[in-house]
C-alpha cells in the first residue's frame, strides 16, 4: 500500500546508508520507491535537504512533507505541537490534500533533534518486514502513514451539505410570503453557485488521481522488467491493489458529482417561475 515513510537516523552518514538500503530493496522488487529525500538537522536544530530524487507520481506529496517539515522546525518555539492553528491553517490543508497527516508531521518533526537526520519517501509496501529490518538495524526510528482520503471526504461531505442547504431553502422558498421570495433566491442562487464550483473541484481531483495512478501503474510496471516470477506476483499484487484504491476513490468522487448534478439540473424545482 502506498504509503509516507519517514526514517530518522543519530547521523548523516547512517541516513544515506539507510536510502542505500532502500534502493536496494527497491531493485529486489521488495518495495517501490517512487520518491526520496534526505534532510539533515544541524547541531543547531536547522533543517537542510541534502538530496531528493527526481519528483516521481506522488513527487508533489513528498514535496508538501518535506517542505512543512523544515517549515515546522524553522518556526518559532511550540509550533510544531497543535499546528493546524492560525498561519498554518493553509499547509495543513495542502497535506490533507495529498492525503498526509499534520500528526504525522509533527511526530515527525519532534522526532528529528539536532543532529539526526532523516530519509523521506513515498513507497509502495505490502509488508513492512523488509523495510523494518534494514533500517533498524541502522539504528533508524520508522515512522509511517498510509497516506488518506482526506479531500475526497471532505468533498464528499461538502456535496452532501450543500444539498441538504439547497432542499431546505427550496422547501423555504415554497412556503414564504411573495414578498420574501426574492431574498430565499438570493440564498439559492448563492448555494448553487458554491455547488458549482464544488462540481469543478471535484471534476479536477478525479483528473488528478487518474493522472497519479497511471503514474504509479507506470511506475510499478518498470519493476517487472528482469524480475523473477516471485517478484513479478509482488509487483502484480501491488498494482491490484493500486487499482482497487482508485476505483474506491474514484466512486466517492462520482457519488458526490451525481448528487450535485441532481441538485442542478433543470429538472429540479424552479424556485422563480
Amino acid at each position: 500500500m502506498n504509503k509516507m515513510l519517514v526514517a530518522i537516523f543519530d547521523s548523516e552518514y547512517t541516513a544515506y546508508q539507510g536510502l542505500s538500503a532502500l534502493k536496494q530493496l527497491h531493485q529486489e522488487r521488495d518495495i517501490t520507491l517512487y520518491a526520496t529525500a534526505v534532510v539533515v538537522s544541524d547541531a543547531m536544530g536547522s533543517v537542510s535537504v541534502k538530496q531528493q530524487s527526481e519528483p516521481g507520481p506522488l513527487g508533489t506529496a513528498l514535496g508538501f512533507l518535506t517542505g512543512s517539515l523544515i517549515g515546522l522546525l524553522a518556526g518559532p518555539v511550540g509550533v510544531v505541537v497543535g499546528a493546524s492553528t492560525g498561519s498554518l491553517t493553509g499547509m495543513v490543508y495542502d497535506l490533507a490534500r495529498w492525503g498526509i497527516e499534520e500528526e504525522f508531521v509533527n511526530e515527525v518533526a519532534i522526532g528529528l533533534q539536532p543532529g539526526k537526520a532523516a530519509i523521506l519517501a513515498e513507497v509502495e509496501e505490502s509488508w513492512m518486514a523488509p523495510v523494518d529490518v534494514k533500517l533498524e538495524g541502522l539504528g533508524a526510528v520508522v515512522y509511517r502513514r498510509l497516506r488518506l482520503e482526506y479531500i475526497e471526504d471532505e468533498l464528499a461531505q461538502a456535496s452532501a451539505a450543500f444539498d441538504a442547504e439547497l432542499k431546505e431553502l427550496r422547501e423555504a422558498f415554497a412556503e414564504v410570503r411573495a414578498e420574501n421570495k426574492a431574498a430565499v433566491q438570493t440564498e439559492i442562487d448563492k448555494v448553487k453557485a458554491k455547488m458549482a464550483n464544488l462540481q469543478s473541484q471535484i471534476t479536477a481531483k478525479r483528473e488528478e488521481i487518474r493522472r497519479e495512478q497511471e503514474a504509479k501503474i507506470d511506475a510499478l510496471r518498470s519493476q517487472v522488467k528482469d524480475a523473477n516470477e516471485r517478484q513479478k506476483a509482488k509487483i502484480e499484487k501491488r498494482i491490484a491493489d493500486l487499482k482497487a484504491e482508485y476505483t474506491a476513490r474514484d466512486a466517492k468522487l462520482e457519488q458526490a458529482q451525481k448528487l450535485i448534478k441532481e441538485a442542478l439540473s433543470p429538472h429540479s424545482i424552479r424556485e422563480i417561475a
